[in-house]
């Protein structure tokens, strides 16, 4: 047995298998960082991210940002299409300034800042709830643009209409279930030599896409062991009655790794693999 802790950390999720379903584009991050730890990776995307049916509410706002006081982004995604969409109007990157911008965790504030423009607020946890708390101060009276996904919950907008805020929803792209990796799923369900010992689920589009690929159910879940990212992923997850066997305490792909890594330790790696706790 190895006396250098650095070497037992490295190797600790080593004979584990995982399953991570983040879009194919983000999925880089959790699985290296999974690998670096010894786990067998397995990437299966649960969603694949496409462009709104229509750009019109999204460039109508980019094309008014002057009239807002803050611009609200949920997500990395949200960040690089509202961008894109800034390049393809040929609106200047200036007419960020003037905002105040919130974002909902570390990875949207470096994409944002990326674009050198300034973050205001983060809020200390990275759920729609904590954004609410962090800005319901500040806006009264205050025009906010939402940037978002198509599909999403309606706390931040209902709450800061609440706080008097003038709020204005607009989508800036959809995530959809990829046709391709349904066969893909059940196949590894069904493998031995395949199948995860824990999946990972970084958002709730990844559990109903997840839900929706095993549609209809070819293999079961027993013995599998869900992670989540956080509380809104944990709670869509036993919506559709899965466990949530490990949960971050941090709400990002490092605390996620981390609740992993810290389960196995806790569990052994003969429970992990065959059992849930």
């Amino acid at each position: 047995m190895s006396r250098n802790p650095k070497a037992k950390t490295t190797h600790a999720l080593s004979g584990i298998r995982v399953l991570v379903g983040r879009a194919r584009h983000q999925a880089g991050a959790l699985s290296t960082a999974l690998r670096k730890r010894g786990a067998e990776v397995v990437e299966i995307p649960f969603i694949e991210i496409r462009k709104p049916r229509s750009f019109k509410p999204l460039d109508a706002a980019l094309k008014n940002l002057g009239t807002y006081d803050w611009l609200v982004l949920t997500s990395v995604n949200g960040v690089e299409a509202m961008w894109e969409r800034l390049v393809k109007l040929r609106l200047p990157a200036s007419n960020l300034t003037g905002l105040r911008v919130a974002a909902i965790g570390p990875a949207t504030k470096k994409a944002i800042e990326r674009r050198c423009v300034k973050v205001e607020v983060v809020p200390k946890e990275y759920v729609a709830e904590s954004v609410v708390r962090s800005l319901k101060s500040k806006v009264k009276g205050k025009r906010v643009l939402l940037v978002r996904a198509k599909v999403a919950r309606d706390v931040i907008p209902r709450a800061l209409r609440k706080a008097r805020a003038q709020v204005d929803v607009v989508e800036a792209y959809e995530t959809v279930a990829p046709r391709s990796s349904r066969r893909r799923l059940q196949a590894a369900l069904r493998n031995p030599k395949r199948r995860p010992h824990i999946v990972t689920f970084t958002s709730s589009s990844t559990v109903r896409n997840f839900v929706a690929l095993l549609r209809p159910r070819s293999a079961g879940l027993d013995k599998i062991l869900m992670a989540s990212i956080g509380p809104v992923t944990s709670s869509t997850l036993r919506e559709f009655g899965l466990p949530v066997d490990i949960s971050a305490k941090e709400f990002t792909i490092p605390g996620l790794v981390k609740a992993i890594v810290g389960a196995v330790a806790e569990a052994g790696i003969d429970s992990v693999r065959f059992t849930r706790r």
